[in-house]
């Protein structure tokens, strides 16, 4: 394994092309790369004739979250996560809300420096059941994401990937076998709605969805970010709650979210919390029986409620565990209907705000 200063890690998913490029297969779009030069996702790029990860150890920083703050509401509820990313994205959203990181063209941006065995080992110490890595697609640099799960999982911590799911066959099945959990933004439901706002195509993040419901044993739950007049119609969302449904279960939860101004979208208005309690509502008609409304206050849509009985069982203020009617085995304390996910006999004890962490402070003793 490379020191962390060496920022050319090589990587095994791209083929030489007749005509002297080199092709990368990581995700759908294929880049075709001379050398030299770099992928649509900036961060991979073509070196001595081969596909090199170029962030490989390093990172934007690390902060302790809330598992809630992914977001997952199913999956070890009330813990604390360590969440970090590095650069480059292979999706261009118009909207995105972390676009001085998945869109940096600047190696300045990855000041923290980390073998993955230094994050198991601080992720470990710090207390937190797991580790995310989000706020860039895990994709991108998916050989430093799959070696920190390695050395995660041998210390018992447990690794989540929140990302766009826009990753071929191959390269998904390595990444998610690594993986306990995921959260995957199901952006829209239209092609046309990814190639104007996101520069990628819908049926590959269908795939995804669909390899993880039917293929894995990963935890994974969905986010769709509201745009008002772009993907908010009732049509729309009729239309993506029924392919939940149908394609992956009404077991999986549904994360209806705000959109607020960002990145290239600053003149638009803020999703009003009416739309994300209609689009509840539809997907709850539509049968899936843990649907949540997201950046915005809303107590009702952010409880559990029991599929069976329809009390609820998990309430939620913000990310604080509010509420906690689960009984032995995840079943409803009223009614003993089992409830989805992946739940201890208590919730996590998080408190407090979420807080930057330095890692090098939990270096190994001399």
């Amino acid at each position: 394994m490379p020191g962390t200063n060496d920022t050319s890690f090589p990587t095994k998913y791209w083929q030489a092309l007749p005509d002297g490029r080199v092709q990368c297969d990581t995700c759908p779009h294929h880049c075709k790369l001379l050398d030299g030069q770099r992928g649509i996702c900036f961060v991979r790029a073509c070196r001595n004739g081969q596909i090199v990860l170029t962030t490989y150890g390093r990172s934007s920083g690390f902060c302790i979250d809330p598992i809630e703050k992914k977001p997952l509401n199913h999956f070890l509820p009330g813990t604390a996560i360590l969440s970090f990313g590095t650069a480059g994205c292979n999706l261009n959203c118009k909207f995105c809300q972390n676009w001085h990181l998945s869109r940096s063209r600047e190696v300045e941006t990855l000041a923290v420096e980390a073998t993955p065995e230094a994050i198991a080992r601080a992720t470990h110490r710090l207390g937190c059941r797991s580790v995310a890595f989000t706020y860039n697609d895990p994709v991108v640099f998916l050989e430093y994401a799959v070696d920190v799960a390695r050395a995660c999982h041998a210390v018992g911590v447990q690794t989540v990937a929140v990302t766009a799911g826009y990753i071929c066959a191959e390269p998904r099945r390595d990444f998610y076998a690594h993986m306990d959990a995921a959260n995957v933004d199901l952006k829209g439901f239209t092609d046309d709605f990814y190639r104007k706002f996101c520069g990628a195509q819908l049926q590959p993040v269908l795939e995804t969805l669909v390899y993880l419901a039917r293929e894995t044993k990963v935890w994974f739950e969905i986010t769709t970010l509201l745009i008002p007049g772009e993907n908010d119609s009732e049509t729309e969302v009729d239309a993506l709650t029924q392919w939940i449904a149908r394609e992956l279960g009404p077991h999986v939860p549904l994360h209806f979210t705000a959109f607020y101004p960002a990145w290239q979208l600053t003149g638009r208005r803020p999703t009003p919390p009416a739309t994300l309690q209609r689009a509840r509502q539809i997907a709850l008609k539509n049968g899936l029986h843990y649907v949540f409304t997201g950046n915005v206050r809303d107590p009702a849509g952010a409880a559990t409620y029991c599929p069976g009985c329809g009390r609820g069982v998990i309430g939620r203020d913000g990310y604080q565990i509010a509420a906690w009617h689960l009984s032995e085995g995840a079943r409803c304390a009223f009614c003993a209907a089992p409830i989805a996910g992946v739940f201890e006999a208590q919730p996590g004890a998080w408190h407090g705000a979420c807080a930057p962490v330095d890692i090098g402070a939990f270096a190994p003793p001399d």
